[in-house]
């Protein structure tokens, strides 16, 4: 065995001391900063650059996101070629956007065709690639889809590389990319578009093509023109239908704020008695709509519907709803409308970049701008060419020159010794400069002769047209402008689209009201069994018989009576938690029957035992809540008053202790306490102070002796007792006294209303 090495004593305080000397360094390099200038230098940049570089869109109407996406397959040959494979293009993007693959393809899905996002959308696609309208459909993979530019994309790239737009470098610094993409008709409204910046957003709602592109012309021609006449609302993928409120829209096309409701569109079929939904509002999803509608037949607030699914197939969107006989359409529809998201709101906030600064601008501000920024477009464009033709001009006109001694120049260039001096001689000879030279110089054999010279000192009369006629057209806006309706018309030619949003005027809409759908009203009678079951009876099937049916083993813990529409219950349970419960959204029950099984339908925990049920009635009256260790607590029953339609309160009294009794009553009265020792104590609930939480622990009110509990509790009028005045305190708490025989003939029921 080998021996074991001795500790050197000095190891550990050397680490120590050295780490302490370490420490010591980084306090001394510690430098305090004061939170604004960490926030000018370490915060701002990153918000200017979620703003300006990621989530607002320019006047071109993409984002970067989209841009770089958009231009990589231009760049792939993909806007007349065959598809591609999804995952290839994904690939090819990363050399200019650095974010990863998954955000790459999320990007490609919202412009493709198949995803239905956007009116015009750019992404030819052909795979699975998900619906919008959906939640649960979900797009492939993208070694499974392929994809290529939709043909409106030529009119998104036309004379991109006439300098149109500037460009600049990628990430890298290893290749260009533009940074905006000149767009022949007005994208940024055209394009549905959402951003969520830091401290801003945009959301911006898309536009039929057409009537952009009508508007546009328009308000060329005409700077006052009224933009609402021509484009009166926007324009959604799916359809639906929009309520129209002038003032609204005006509202929004002035300031590119404000919202417009939009409900979905259906139809009855009555042979089969069935409602199809066939388009929805562009804010939800068909799986929204079917859990909110399913949650409130379970409520009862939708007794109408038989079974309600989703039959959405090939041919597009459909939910089927199967009526119950005898069932309003029309009227249930109105109900859905105003109760789940088949109605629903658009909010509009017109936020754009403009030359790098995000602005909300109205829909004829927007198209102001854009009709700026493409008049600037085009008259680079006409520049370019301009440029270029001078360029020809230049050359064919050197060209001309050796017209007039072919043999000599053939002389030059045979003779002259040494190749670099061929262009000298050549500017020599002809009196021509260096770049005409060159031309000359690199003319084939073939083509030194007068035909192909003539030929192309001809176009100089023609080039000399055209270069007049761009000059005039760089220095003339009206000209430009005429370009741009010329092109917006041809747009509106060669992709003609019919609008898919219906308008409907808000004054011809029948909204829903609930006043118009209350259930009837009627007195009814209700029990309720300590194992949870809701008996509700009318008057008839209660004096039909008085035998009531219960489950083995089960008794009646509270009975109400009241009115069907008005009367509600707070069932109070084993997990400190208080459910609401409103009678009128149950059936009628006989009196055969177990009735409703409260902790299915209200959800209960699988220990959660009911120990309680109180009618509040205008909630203006005091709850006496008596626990196990003998202590009780009073407050108003107002604390369980809920503004919304919340059906369960949690921590809605005390845990400390186990709950007993809840006692309900309107002026002071005399209360019975008893314990399972046999003792009972009476006093008044004068004696209480009222506290104002409901989770309060209470005072003491009996005082028990050890392993001793108190068992219930119930009004003094409801008790046998003769001999009250033995067991009534003055001061609390008390431990009362023994029970006689003569007042233990009592009905120990606990858990009762008062």
């Amino acid at each position: 065995m080998a021996p074991r090495k001795k500790k050197n004593p000095d190891a550990a305080p050397r680490k120590t001391g050295e780490l302490a000397e370490k420490v010591e360094g980084l306090r001394a390099e510690t430098v305090e900063q004061p939170i604004t200038e960490t926030l000018e230098t370490n915060y701002m940049p990153y918000a200017m650059s979620v703003i300006i570089s990621r989530a607002i869109p320019e006047i071109d109407g993409f984002k970067p996101s989209h841009r770089k996406l958009l231009y990589t397959m231009y760049k792939m040959g993909l806007l007349n070629g065959a598809r591609v494979k999804s995952a290839n293009i994904v690939g090819q993007t990363m050399k200019l956007n650095p974010h990863g693959d998954a955000a790459i393809y999320d990007t490609m899905v919202r412009l493709s065709r198949g995803y239905g996002a956007l009116l015009t959308p750019f992404v030819d696609s052909k795979g699975n690639f998900g619906k919008v309208y959906s939640r649960d459909m979900a797009y492939a993979a993208p070694r499974y889809t392929e994809a290529k530019l939709a043909p409106i994309c030529s009119e998104i790239f036309r004379d991109i590389d006439k300098d149109t737009v500037e460009f600049t470098d990628n990430y890298d610094g290893t290749m260009k990319e533009p940074m905006l993409l000149p767009t022949q008709f007005p994208n940024i409204l055209v394009s549905a578009n959402l951003g969520i910046a830091v401290g801003m957003a945009s959301q911006i709602c898309g536009f039929n093509l057409n009537e952009v592109c009508t508007t546009a012309i328009e308000l060329i021609r005409n700077p006052d023109h009224d933009v609402i006449s021509t484009m009166p609302a926007p324009d959604f993928p799916w359809g639906a239908e929009i309520l129209y409120s002038r003032e609204d829209m005006e509202r929004i096309y002035e300031t590119g704020r404000g919202s417009f409701r939009v409900r979905a569109r259906w139809r009855y079929i009555q042979k089969e008695n069935i409602i199809e939904i066939y388009e929805i509002p562009y804010t939800t999803t068909s799986e929204a709509i079917l859990d909110k509608t399913a949650e409130l037949i379970k409520s009862g607030k939708i007794r109408e519907i038989n079974d309600m699914r989703d039959e959405t197939d090939l041919q597009g969107l459909k939910i089927a709803i199967d009526l119950k006989r005898g069932t309003d359409p029309e009227k249930l529809m109105q109900k859905l409308f105003r109760l789940t998201p088949l109605q629903d709101s658009f909010s509009c906030n017109f936020n754009v970049l403009i030359a790098g600064n995000p602005k909300v601008m109205g829909v004829k501000e927007i198209l102001e701008e854009w009709i700026a920024w493409r008049t600037e477009c085009v008259r680079r464009r006409t520049y370019y060419e301009m440029t270029q033709k001078k360029e020809k001009f230049h050359l064919l006109s050197g060209l001309k020159t050796i017209l007039l001694d072919i043999d000599k120049a053939i002389a030059i260039i045979r003779e002259t010794e040494h190749e670099s001096d061929v262009v000298p001689n050549l500017m020599i000879g002809f009196g021509i400069d260096e770049q005409q030279a060159e031309f000359i110089a690199e003319i084939k054999l073939r083509n030194i002769n007068k035909e192909y010279i003539l030929k192309r000192t001809k176009e100089l009369a023609d080039l000399k047209e055209q270069i007049a006629d761009l000059e005039e057209t760089v220095g003339s806006p009206r000209k430009i402008r005429r370009i741009i309706i010329g092109e917006l018309q041809e747009i509106n030619r060669k992709y003609p689209m019919p609008r898919k949003t219906g308008i409907v005027s808000e004054s011809e809409v029948e909204q829903y009201e609930e006043s118009d759908d209350l259930p009837p009203d009627y007195h009814v009678n209700l029990i309720v069994s300590h194992d949870g079951y809701l008996k509700k009876m009318n008057d008839t099937a209660l004096r039909m018989t008085k035998e009531q049916k219960q489950k083995e083993g089960d008794s009646t813990l509270a009975s109400f009576e009241g009115s069907n529409n008005a009367m509600e219950l707070l069932l109070f349970t084993s997990l400190q938690r208080v459910y609401k419960v409103k009678v009128s959204e149950y059936a009628d029950t006989k009196a055969s029957s177990l009735g409703h099984y409260l902790p299915g339908l209200l959800e209960f925990e699988e220990d959660e035992k009911l120990l309680a049920a109180v009618d509040p009635g205008t909630y203006d009256r005091t709850l006496l809540l008596f626990f196990e260790n003998g202590k009780t607590a009073r407050f108003p029953s107002s604390v369980y008053r809920t503004k919304t339609n919340r059906r369960r309160q949690v921590s809605a009294f005390s845990d400390k202790s186990p709950l007993r009794t809840v006692l309900q009553f309107a002026e002071e009265t005399d209360i019975a306490v008893f314990s399972d020792a046999g003792r009972c104590l009476i006093f008044n609930t004068s004696l209480l102070m009222e506290k104002t939480s409901r989770t309060t622990q209470g005072v003491s009110c009996m005082t028990l002796r050890r392993g001793a509990k108190v068992d219930c509790a119930r009004p003094l009028e409801e008790t046998r007792i003769v001999d009250r005045s033995r067991y009534r305190a003055r001061n609390l708490p008390a431990s009362g006294a023994l029970l006689k025989p003569e007042d233990q003939g009592i009905e120990q029921l606990s858990l009762t209303d008062a």
